[in-house]
């Protein structure tokens, strides 16, 4: 018999099978398995809903009492009716919640336990893959920070090119500056244009 994608015995993310595999995999097979746990926790609403809608478990019916003992006279036996109904009524109590201990262990036990046993596999699994993507997720981190502090040619060339930006940006400032004062001289220009084409006031 094949084994369920969802034992952790088979498939569990942290086994050695899974160390290759990619964050973008991982969280396909985490996707797989959340979908997993909403179909079991939905098999398992469904599963208390037939129990709790089964009539046979909120059976309340009272056994038939036969009618009380009468004397050849006619006449009751009053203490002999009231001890037998006390006797009655206290073992209609005590059998009746067994009865019903008995019915709600009955019905459909089997469809919500399986439910269950799928939603709790689901839910490890789901977070053994979580667990995974964090592992994988810490050591690309940390094997970035590695390779990077253990070139010293690449941080060299990353001071040259923080230099060369600085340069690049007193360069823009002082061109701005220049820019800045043609625009001051036009508008002066334009102002003086204006001014020697207003009509002479006589």
């Amino acid at each position: 018999m094949e084994d369920k994608p969802s034992t952790l015995s088979s498939s569990s993310p942290t086994s050695a099978g899974h160390t290759a595999r990619t964050t973008q995999e991982l969280a396909v097979e985490g996707q797989k398995y959340l979908e997993e746990t909403i179909g079991a926790a939905f098999l398992i609403l469904s599963a208390m809903n037939d129990e709790l809608c089964n009539p046979s478990l909120w059976s309340t019916t009272a056994p038939h009492h036969p009618p009380p003992a009468t004397v050849s006279n006619g006449h009751q036996s009053n203490g002999d009716v009231l001890s037998d109904s006390s006797s009655a009524s206290s073992a209609a109590h005590s059998s009746h919640p067994q009865h019903l201990l008995h019915n709600s262990s009955d019905v459909g036990g089997g469809a919500l336990d399986e439910a269950r046993l799928r939603y709790r596999s689901s839910v490890s699994s789901l977070r053994s893959v979580l667990a995974a993507i964090s592992n994988a997720q810490k050591a690309a981190i940390e094997a970035g920070s590695s390779s990077t502090s253990a070139s010293p040619d690449d941080e060299m060339e990353t001071e040259q090119l923080e230099e060369q930006a600085a340069i690049l940006r007193e360069k823009l400032a002082d061109k701005n500056k220049h820019l800045k004062g043609l625009i001051d001289q036009l508008r002066d220009l334009l102002a003086d244009i204006s001014t020697w084409q207003s009509p002479c006031t006589v």
